[in-house]
């Protein structure tokens, strides 16, 4: 489902992606953007999809696996998924927010739980 053309993080109702991460997305006709806020050392474990995955750190400190390869990733840095291969990440100590675009859309993620709108952990 397409999002409307202009809006605000905070009216952006959160799907809970998993335990101690929800992502606020916005979707366009073939790719998703995703601000995901993860919770004091959440963890995605191994998985992979079908979409390519770029993202940035904003805040927190996540460590990755991708790939085989692992590296601590800090607020600036950024990091790239592509299709099927392998992942999971932890996030530090203070949790995070990772601004993620996913190739193709994450139409997988509309059948996943919602929270009403709240305010996002970032920005503040």
């Amino acid at each position: 489902m397409k999002t409307k053309t202009y809006g605000s993080i905070a009216d952006l109702r959160p799907y809970l992606i998993r335990a101690g991460m929800k992502a606020r997305i916005v979707n366009g006709e073939r790719a998703t953007l995703a601000v995901i806020d993860i919770e004091p050392n959440g963890v995605a474990e191994l998985h992979h999809h079908e979409n390519e995955q770029l993202g940035l750190i904003v805040s927190g400190e996540v460590t990755f696996h991708i790939g085989g390869e692992e590296r601590t990733l800090q607020p600036g840095d950024v990091y790239s998924i592509p299709s099927d291969v392998p992942h999971d990440a932890k996030a530090g100590p203070l949790g995070a927010t990772v601004v993620d675009v996913f190739i193709p859309v994450r139409a997988d993620w509309e059948k996943l739980p919602r929270e009403d709108a709240s305010a996002p952990d970032w920005p503040r």
